[in-house]
């Protein structure tokens, strides 16, 4: 079978962010756009001795255009000499299962087709990152690299071939090239086994556990079916919107308050179940609603890191935790009363796997709803869910019950993230450098009536291999431990996100009740004044509160 070799140019704008690279359908879908791309990933990681040998996994959250990119992964892989390919069948793969797949099989790396938490559709948005040996995002070093190739390349290797039928699982040949189509539950959900005790979980919702899973249409509806209904016997329909859909049914697969308000009010409701909970686009992220009571993101990482030993993996302990730079303080005060470390990345997941590798860490998360483990290198939405309801039945007590007894020994972390979407760049950019340019002067200086006693742009050196992460963040830090950090966000494609964060603790247990927003409201009005966001963007309110 005779290798294509095309010749090409260098496209702008290619550099992966937090995430890998995300652009708009239309762009990806345009001449070589993606082909460059993908050749560019296998010209940076390319081992010296070449591809032989090598295992490769290929999936995506099955959002518009997810199969035709496959279809154009497979044939560049083959013609680059990669041995064999692992693909889930209908393309499908989450995030977290394609994490555990690398990990399982001792595959070289792998490409993930996803957007995440963003919109699809024809006019929605597109995704691809490369995973490294250990299941993770690939550091900034190979992300760099790969963007080095996307300004030099010439030429895209390729086959002239049929596609693949992707919705049969079996083997194919391809060249030299073995590709096999394989389940993209199976390998998952054995390690969900491994992990939770199973038949303790089936007890308890033959007992009368209740739940509601939402899988917004996206990849979690097919892991969620089979283990919530099949496995852990939830009665049918307790999976809600289970059919992944190329426009995710023309909803936005965002866990959050604003995209899940069906669940939300479910929750708030008098016939509201024990539990209720949703993950995104690619089935990385995750959203906890107890009756009658939001568990934030932030508190969701210290309420598991707290109880993760009622599961089998965790029952000896956890080796420590982390959490990213803007996520809520909450899991510190955990980590402190365990004796255990809690470490302060940036914002990625990628930061958190020297961590877990050298095993410095086992669970970690981030604000924007994603939680893990050290069972794979991604967040990862399914598993947090089964580690929410094995603490549900292991303590006999509601999400609400166990949210209090919470903030009663360990303070309360009041917070809130305030998103900005689709800023003007040059605007949103503005607002950042203005206020950068004064953080040296507040510090020392009252505002909002609080004393600033520190405030920088976030650096991060890792403990393992000592590399530096500059640029990370604007923070302010008041002398009572409150804080605001703003962030420029890189997972949108049109435009900027300014993510405002806002912090508070409070300790007095006749204040641990407040609604989040009213215990914030000073802090959000220093939040806007200090930083200028209604004159420099236009925006008088946030398009998204958590």
């Amino acid at each position: 079978m005779k290798i294509q070799r095309i010749a090409t140019t260098p496209i702008e704008g290619m550099k992966p962010g937090t995430s890998g690279l995300r652009k708009r359908v239309t762009e990806f879908a345009q001449g070589h756009y993606l082909a460059n791309f993908v050749q560019s990933v296998f010209n940076a990681v390319r081992p010296p001795e070449g591809f032989g040998g090598v295992t490769l996994v290929v999936g995506g959250d099955g959002r518009y255009f997810n199969a035709e990119a496959i279809q154009t992964v497979i044939r560049i892989a083959a013609a680059n000499g990669v041995e064999r390919l692992l693909v889930g069948a209908g393309g499908i793969l989450s995030t977290p299962a394609a994490s555990c797949v690398i990990r399982k099989h001792k595959a070289f790396g792998g490409l993930i087709l996803s957007a995440s938490h963003n919109p699809g559709g024809p006019d929605g948005d597109f995704g691809i990152k490369f995973n490294a040996a250990n299941g993770g995002p690939a550091p900034e070093k190979i992300t760099d690299a790969i963007y080095a190739e996307t300004l030099a390349i010439k030429e895209i290797r390729t086959l002239d071939t049929p596609d693949i039928d992707l919705n049969q699982i079996g083997s194919h040949r391809l060249g030299d090239t073995q590709v096999e189509v394989i389940d993209p539950v199976a390998d998952y959900v054995e390690l969900m086994r491994e992990l939770f005790d199973f038949p303790a979980l089936r007890a308890k919702f033959a007992s009368g556990l209740t739940f509601a899973f939402d899988a917004m249409h996206a990849v979690t509806g097919p892991y969620a079916h089979a283990i919530f209904e099949r496995e852990l016997g939830a009665p049918a329909g307790t999976v809600r919107n289970g059919t992944p859909l190329p426009d995710f049914g023309g909803h936005h697969p965002d866990p959050n308050l604003v995209h899940a308000k069906e669940l939300l009010d479910l929750m708030m409701s008098a016939d509201a179940p024990d539990l209720g909970a949703a993950s995104d686009g690619d089935g990385d992220r995750n959203l906890i609603i107890g009756r009658g009571i939001f568990i934030s993101p932030s508190d969701s990482l210290a309420m598991l890191a707290a109880n993760a030993h009622l599961a089998p993996a965790y029952r000896n302990g956890i080796a420590g935790v982390a959490r990213s730079m803007p996520t809520s303080g909450a899991v510190d005060r955990v980590a402190d009363k365990l004796g255990v470390p809690c470490y302060e990345t940036p914002t990625g997941w990628k930061f958190f796997g020297n961590l877990l590798d050298a095993g410095r860490i086992t669970i970690c998360g981030e604000e924007s709803a994603g939680t893990g483990s050290n069972h794979v290198r991604e967040k990862d939405g399914i598993w947090a869910v089964l580690l929410w309801l094995s603490i549900l039945a292991a303590r006999g007590q509601s999400a609400a019950e166990i949210a209090k007894e919470h903030w009663a020994t360990y303070g309360r972390n009041y917070y809130t993230r305030h998103d900005y979407e689709g800023v003007d760049t040059s605007a949103a950019q503005g607002l950042m450098s203005a206020l950068e340019a004064r953080l040296r002067g507040l510090v020392g200086t009252t505002v909002g009536g609080r004393r600033v006693a520190m405030a920088d742009n976030f650096s991060y050196t890792d403990p393992v291999d000592g590399s530096v992460s500059k640029n990370q963040g604007l923070r302010i830090v008041f002398e009572d431990g409150s804080r605001i950090v703003y962030r420029l966000s890189g997972t949108g494609t049109t435009g900027s996100t300014l993510r405002v964060y806002i912090e508070r603790y409070e300790a007095d247990p006749a204040r641990l009740a407040q609604e989040t927003q009213e215990a914030l409201a000073d802090l959000i009005a220093t939040a806007d004044e200090l930083a200028g966001i209604r004159e420099r963007t236009g925006r008088a309110q946030p398009d998204v509160i958590t």
